[in-house]
């Protein structure tokens, strides 16, 4: 379903200010300013927060690292 909504000048000019790409859809632009608003649920911040503890204690690689151990 899609529907058609009215939004002043200014929230247009706004959202055409944080498009990423010129073919970006202000639906799409929509959504990912939704995206950035939304919660992050107890699993994600869990997840988040066991990366911190092992990046603190040292268990971690660099992207130097890695390139190297890859022959990149």
């Amino acid at each position: 379903m899609a529907t058609t909504i009215q939004i002043s000048e200014n929230l247009v000019n706004n959202l055409r200010k944080r498009k990423q790409y010129n073919k970006e859809s202000y639906e799409e632009v929509i959504w990912n300013l939704v995206e950035d608003s939304m919660e992050l649920n107890a699993e994600t911040k869990k997840a988040v927060e066991e990366a911190r503890a092992e990046i603190a204690s040292g268990k971690f690689y660099t992207h130097d690292q890695v390139k190297k151990r890859f022959g990149l």
